[in-house]
């Protein structure tokens, strides 16, 4: 049995599009996983969504850090797990690759996947998505409905 109904992914540039699709998610009496709860803490960089810290500086901060560097693998080694114990993905438009990743990482997994947002352009690998959702109504219609 899965921990979490949605794991929710994302680019923490759009955190504020974030928190009001993680909100209509449990409103709707689901469960899930976001990044944007975790704090991240590390020898060269800490940050969480309370802290006063300038996201645009720490995302490029943390971008310049090595790829074998701890924090880089606590981060994914928390996300890769929600991922694993969610029933589905969500996708908060616009992502950045890691998001774009991890929605394959979801479907290579066998898990529903699903987007909400407007995609920047087409692209013929989003037939991953079960359904993506214009904007957060039309998700929280579908969260209220049978079908979800």
């Amino acid at each position: 049995m899965a921990t979490y109904d949605f794991f929710i992914a994302g680019r923490w540039r759009n955190k504020d599009n974030i928190r009001p699709v993680l909100d209509a998610v449990r409103a709707s009496g689901k469960t899930a996983y976001c990044f944007i709860e975790n704090a991240y803490e590390g020898e060269k960089l800490s940050f969480n969504i309370d802290s006063q810290a300038d996201i645009e500086a720490s995302m490029s901060a943390s971008e310049q850090m090595p790829q074998d560097d701890p924090m880089i693998h606590k981060i994914f080694e928390n996300d890769i797990a929600g991922e694993r114990g969610a029933d589905n993905f969500l996708l908060v438009m616009p992502a950045g690759i890691a998001g774009h990743i991890e929605a394959g990482v979801a479907y290579g997994m066998g898990k529903k996947c699903y987007a909400v947002g407007k995609p920047e352009k087409t692209e013929t690998l989003y037939c991953i998505f079960d359904k993506i959702f214009p904007d957060l109504a039309a998700l929280e219609s579908w969260l209220a409905s049978d079908e979800a």
